[in-house]
């Protein structure tokens, strides 16, 4: 979608109370479900929040119920997705630190008479 359009939309949705927003966002399902090219989100998180966003609606909760609970929904998410990335940053930052206190491989001392491999041990 461009830009324009893009905008043009979020400023009619702005002027709109939460029920007609929900109204439109059935429309807005029901034409990617029937349209749609791409699927929709995948992660498990996104997954829960519209389970619990579809289930809530269709038990006929007050809209309040709902979005104050989405909103809860989508800190959780944020929360969540910033823990994952501070424990991948931590893992990361471990697997650096164990890469550069390792020795060096050593190499085995060179042969006198020039020969490959290892020198012959004396007894």
């Amino acid at each position: 979608m461009n830009d324009l359009l893009q905008q043009r939309i979020n400023r009619l949705l702005d002027a709109l109370t939460d029920e007609r927003g929900y109204q439109i966002l059935d429309y807005i399902e029901f034409l990617d479900s029937k349209y749609a090219e791409r699927g929709r989100p995948s992660g498990i998180l996104a997954k829960i929040t519209e389970t619990v966003e579809d289930t809530m609606r269709a038990g006929k909760l007050p809209i309040q119920a709902i979005t104050g609970t989405m909103g809860i929904m989508d800190s959780a998410s944020k929360l969540m997705k910033g823990l994952a990335a501070a424990g991948q940053a931590v893992v990361d930052e471990a697997v650096k630190a164990a890469e550069t206190s390792r020795p060096a491989a050593q190499l085995p001392p060179p042969r006198v008479d020039g020969r490959k491999g290892e020198p012959p041990v004396s007894p």
